[in-house]
């Protein structure tokens, strides 16, 4: 059988996900993969690690917005797939959700080799928000998943090294400003699919680069995970990272991920000359296996752990009575919490293969663990020879360049309006301005006119864009309050804060006084003050802040309108006025914002939590024991929060109700 490629719809019970969040994230979320590393801690690490951990990590998520508007009711929903083909693999791409796999089927012994979640349900995973778990994705920008991960990505048929078809999937990544592709080729005879990723820096000055490859495999009791490591980095949610033996250590035989009470990554320590590859495998001794060219350095394991708090994640992010998961990785360092430096005009490439692996139970399930290794490296060799892995990358890479035939799927427009500006020339990746849309227009007549337009209707602003090209066009332009908005969320993005907070003053204008009602026809304040009162906060300035936040929220309420974009920035901004406002000790206020949310609103799993905190500042501890009891779901919970057994514990002395159990580490 010929490889084939072919479009599909697939249909999976899915939650919605919802409008973006209009506000500017001015702060990144908060991170869990960070490490808090002294000077003196960084002179034990590799000095190629220690460097990388502080290099250029990201001061915000600008200029990508948060995606936090989803809930948790799924409905059968249709999903834009393409299926790769050929008699001995089925491959199940999903273009319009970062180009995930969602399923690598083994025709030959009928075998999914993937955990394939059988629901579509968005978790606050991702850097920005919007995440769900399963098959493999591709993680680019910065430590985290990628904002590209509930993304549509441009996808389309080009020609493949051995004469067939392959799929192109590429995108233009905000974060760091970079274009990437990832080609997905199938050989007609091949049990492995062969995958081609390059990363190129257009730009006249180094960027910092972040690559992870990010595999979910079915997990049991009996799985184990198998690596050339005899050593790896250990990092836990208490934010620290230490090298421990591999594959016992505490006692325990960290490769089966079950064996584990916590969850915990294990950034593995590979000898410079070992071949790159890591496998996940079953009782029988068989399962998946990731290899790849040397450029992708890192291999990793992720398991949720035994514990009460991995459990209910796993059950979180699926539906009860579905199998859980562990995750195996690879990527360009060793670990996830560091950034690779690409240099102006250059480019980072490489190739990976997916595919079946079978090894003697035996061996790789014994207490030898160089047995074990050795067992499951050998037959990796027999089905794909290090040698052939290299030959395929060799020839994949003239065919980098080839232009699509087809086109299956069309991502976002930010591509097409940087070559647009720049004329960057990225043969096989085009990025046509036919791809512009509504996002990116006022932003193309800036570059073609030097001024901002103002919208014709009223209306939330839109993305800003921080790059230093775009903050320079924002300066020169006229002076209006919306350029002076945009101009200053650009400005506090480069760390320019006291500009920032003088153009959005300047946006305000002279005339402003606290919360006066604005007059007809003047244009909105409240996006202005919200971002002045983050620059509050973030200046310890808290009463100034929930000032603001409430003139904003007043301003808001003035000339909002039933359209959803509307909901999804009154719910935003009045979470954020409430925080401040029962930060400093005014619940009436904060009473008074809650009020004015629309009553779906309110009747959501996160403004029910927030009602709790505003009882609890009320001191109506029965009425927020009352909350719990009627249950609610904070569909955006954070990976790592603890905010519900925080708040249980300020209530009750009893154990925290096992719906409300998400805490992953240890004593917490």
């Amino acid at each position: 059988m010929a490889t084939t490629v072919r479009r599909a719809v697939l249909t999976l019970p899915a939650a919605p996900l919802g409008p973006e969040n209009p506000l500017p994230a001015l702060r990144p979320l908060d991170e869990t993969h960070v490490v808090d590393v002294a000077e003196e801690g960084r002179r034990d690490l590799p000095r190629d690690m220690a460097r990388q951990l502080g290099y250029e990590p990201l001061r915000t998520l600008l200029p990508v917005r948060v995606l936090d508007g989803y809930g948790r009711e799924r409905t059968p929903t249709g999903l834009d797939a393409i299926i790769i083909e050929n008699d001995r693999l089925r491959v199940t791409v999903l273009p319009g959700l970062g180009g995930r796999i969602q399923s690598l089927f083994h025709k030959t012994t009928g075998r999914e080799l993937l955990y394939r979640n059988p629901v579509l349900q968005p978790a606050d995973f991702a850097l920005n928000g919007a995440w769900f778990s399963g098959g493999i994705e591709w993680n680019i920008g910065a430590t985290g998943h990628t904002t590209l991960t509930c993304a549509p990505l441009h996808a389309a048929v080009v020609p493949a090294p051995d004469g067939g078809e392959m799929v192109r999937l590429w995108e233009w990544e905000r974060l760091r400003d970079l274009p990437y592709q990832v080609d997905l080729w199938l050989p007609a005879d091949s049990d492995f699919l062969y995958v081609g990723v390059r990363i190129r820096n257009p730009h006249e000055q180094a960027v910092p680069t972040y690559w992870w490859s990010n595999i979910a495999v079915p997990e049991d009791e009996t799985t184990r995970i198998v690596a050339p490591a005899d050593e790896a980095w250990h990092f836990g949610y208490e934010r620290s990272l230490r090298r421990v033996p591999v594959p016992e250590f505490g006692g325990v035989d960290r490769s089966y991920p079950l064996r584990s009470e916590h969850a915990a990554d294990y950034f593995y320590e590979l000898p410079e000359d070992a071949r790159r590859w890591i496998a996940s495998l079953d009782a029988t001794g068989q399962g998946l296996v990731q290899t790849s060219t040397d450029q992708l350095r890192g291999r990793k394991l992720f398991l949720w752990g035994s514990g009460t708090g991995g459990r209910r994640w796993q059950e979180w992010l699926t539906e009860p009575g579905t199998p859980g998961y562990a995750e195996i990785q690879a990527g360009l360092a060793r670990t996830q919490l560091e950034h690779i430096k690409l240099e102006a005009g250059a480019e980072f490439s490489w190739l990976e293969a997916y595919g079946p692996l079978a090894g003697d139970p035996a061996a790789v399930h014994g207490a030898d663990w160089t047995a074990a290794r050795t067992e499951a490296e050998a037959r990796l060799e027999a089905a794909l020879p290090r040698a052939q892995v290299d030959a395929a990358y060799e020839a994949w890479r003239p065919y980098a360049d080839h232009e699509p035939t087809e086109t299956l799927a069309t991502g976002s427009g930010w591509g097409a309006l940087e070559v647009l500006r720049a004329g960057h020339k990225l043969p096989g990746t085009p990025f046509d301005e036919s791809a512009l849309d509504e996002e990116q227009a006022p932003w193309a007549e800036l570059y073609r006119s030097g001024t901002f337009p103002v919208p014709r209707r009223v209306i939330p602003p839109g993305p800003t864009l921080v790059a230093a090209h775009w903050r320079d066009m924002l300066e020169t332009a006229p002076a209006e309050p919306l350029t002076e908005y945009h101009l200053g969320v650009a400005q506090w993005h480069a760390g320019d804060t006291a500009q920032a907070v003088r153009s959005w003053e300047r946006g305000l204008g002279p005339s402003f006084r606290g919360r006066a009602p604005r007059p007809p026809g003047a244009p909105s304040r409240w996006p202005l003050l919200r971002c002045l009162a983050v620059a509050d906060q973030c200046e310890g300035n808290p009463g100034r802040a929930a000032d603001r936040y409430a003139a904003a929220f007043d301003d808001l309420c003035e000339e909002r309108r039933e359209a959803a974009v509307w909901t999804a920035v009154t719910a935003a901004l009045g979470r954020e006025a409430i925080e401040a406002l029962l930060a400093v000790k005014r619940p009436a206020e904060a009473r008074s914002v809650f009020e004015r949310l629309r009553q779906p609103v309110r009747e959501r799993g996160r403004f029910r939590f927030v009602e709790a905190q505003l009882l609890l500042a009320e001191g109506d501890i029965d009425r927020v024991r009352a909350i719990f009891e009627e249950g609610f779901e904070v569909a955006d919970l954070r990976e790592g929060a603890e905010v519900l057994g925080d708040m249980w514990s300020r209530i009750s002395e009893e154990p925290l109700p096992q719906a409300y159990e998400f805490r992953m580490r240890p004593g917490s």
